[in-house]
């Protein structure tokens, strides 16, 4: 027997035959348009070795080799495998996807996991990638206290800040995970875009079970309310009571977002309020009161800080947002009721450029307050990049390749506070 199963450039299956239904277990009506070819293998060698595969399919017209499959039940299956590049279109034209041959082999098939693959394993789970939203504005609070010198801001305390917002976005991404694959709404997903919507995938491709992601979730919360501890105890007490109200209430934002009752994505715009919120003001407010020497409620670093953070949470916001785009048919079956399944793509287009033209104008608002005139800088790059990804957005909104407005709105975001960054730290 031979198992043929094509599938599109992002791996969604489009056709199999019937051998292939009998070596994998699976019927054609489970997977054709609905899952992607990695489910077929253990995550581990996902990870590892599948991108490597295609990439020489695609340099030398085929790759062949052989590794290990599980069928439905679990069962492994020996295999020589044939991957070669297709094209719809014809050669002449763009590659289209991918048309993998298996065999059936006797010979007991291992397949070596490194190091390194563990080390990104971990990164996959807790969608590492994604914590420079969290990062970058405190990077930015912190280049502001910098700019202004006099020794405004502790120095130990400011690096204990960057460590606890890490693992406390670490825990809020596996709880995000762990209660999107629970209700359902990963399941249904079958238009993500890979490593930009649609969770990290994890549970489906067997990197961790839905209970270990939840344990792995406390244990990233414990981590970080530790942290959050020793901050605490060494703060200015002035500072006190506003940095456990702030940590407090980004953590349950945070947790809410996905988590029931409250479920804050599904309220047709809370979801946005509270990435708004949690990714802006609240986190530069919140380094401000972790690092401060001084009274920070009562300086006028407190305001300051909250024009740092309104552009930074808006951009966040609208990473959301365009992530939303792909994952739309699937959010609106299991009540997962943000902007993009209340308004249509359509719509959620000028949403995007409302939010986009909200942070420019915010950042030249603070460009004013701060009298700093290199602030000008990352404004009006905002401005420009911004609408270049917007353009993109106009005309692709429905289509595949709007992935790359996904990938620029990320860029956007992060270019724009390294760009602040450094305008911070020379321009006062």
């Amino acid at each position: 027997m031979k198992s043929v199963i094509t599938c599109d450039m992002e791996g969604v299956i489009e056709t199999m035959n019937g051998d292939a239904e009998k070596i994998f277990g699976y019927k054609k009506e489970e997977l054709i348009g609905k899952k992607r070819v990695s489910l077929f293998s253990p995550g581990e060698i996902v990870l590892q070795n599948v991108e490597g595969w295609l990439n020489t399919a695609v340099k030398e017209g085929e790759y062949i080799g052989e590794t290990y499959f599980l069928k439905k039940t679990g069962e492994k299956i020996n295999a020589k495998i044939r991957i070669t590049p297709t094209f719809a279109n014809g050669k002449d034209q763009a590659q289209t996807g991918y048309c993998g041959v298996t065999e059936v082999i006797e010979k007991d098939i291992q397949v070596p996991i490194n190091f390194s693959t563990k080390m990104i394993k971990m990164l996959a789970i807790t969608r590492m990638p994604f914590t420079s939203a969290s990062l970058l504005p405190v990077f930015v609070v912190g280049a502001y206290f910098a700019g202004m010198g006099d020794g405004l801001f502790n120095i130990p305390l400011f690096v204990l800040t960057i460590f606890g917002i890490l693992i406390a976005h670490l825990g809020i991404n596996v709880f995000n995970d762990y209660f999107d694959v629970k209700d359902g709404t990963d399941e249904a997903n079958t238009e993500y875009f890979q490593q930009v919507s649609g969770g990290s995938r994890a549970i489906e491709l067997g990197l961790i079970t839905l209970q270990g992601t939840k344990k792995l979730g406390i244990i990233l919360t414990i981590l970080a309310l530790g942290i959050g501890g020793v901050i605490l105890s060494n703060i200015n007490p002035l500072n006190f009571n506003g940095t456990i109200q702030i940590a407090l209430a980004g953590l349950f934002l945070g947790y809410f977002y996905t988590a029931r009752p409250l479920r804050l994505v599904a309220r047709r715009g809370l979801g946005e309020i509270a990435i708004f919120l949690a990714f802006g003001p609240l986190l530069t407010l919140g380094t401000g009161y972790a690092i401060f020497n001084g009274d920070f409620a009562n300086s006028m670093h407190f305001m300051n800080c909250i024009l740092l953070g309104i552009p930074l949470g808006l951009l966040t916001t609208n990473i959301l947002l365009i992530n939303e785009f792909p994952d739309m048919k699937s959010d609106a079956k299991t009540g997962k009721n943000h902007l993009v399944v209340t308004f249509g793509k359509r719509t959620s287009r000028w949403i995007y450029l409302l939010f986009l033209l909200l942070a420019v104008a915010s950042s030249f608002y603070m460009y004013q307050e701060l009298r700093n005139q290199y602030l000008l800088i990352p404004t009006i790059f905002c401005f420009a990049f911004g609408t270049y990804i917007f353009r993109h957005i106009l005309k692709h909104y429905e289509l595949r390749s709007l992935v790359d407005a996904n990938w620029k709105t990320i860029g956007l975001q992060a270019l724009y506070s390294i760009i602040l960054c450094i305008c911070l730290i020379f321009g006062f």
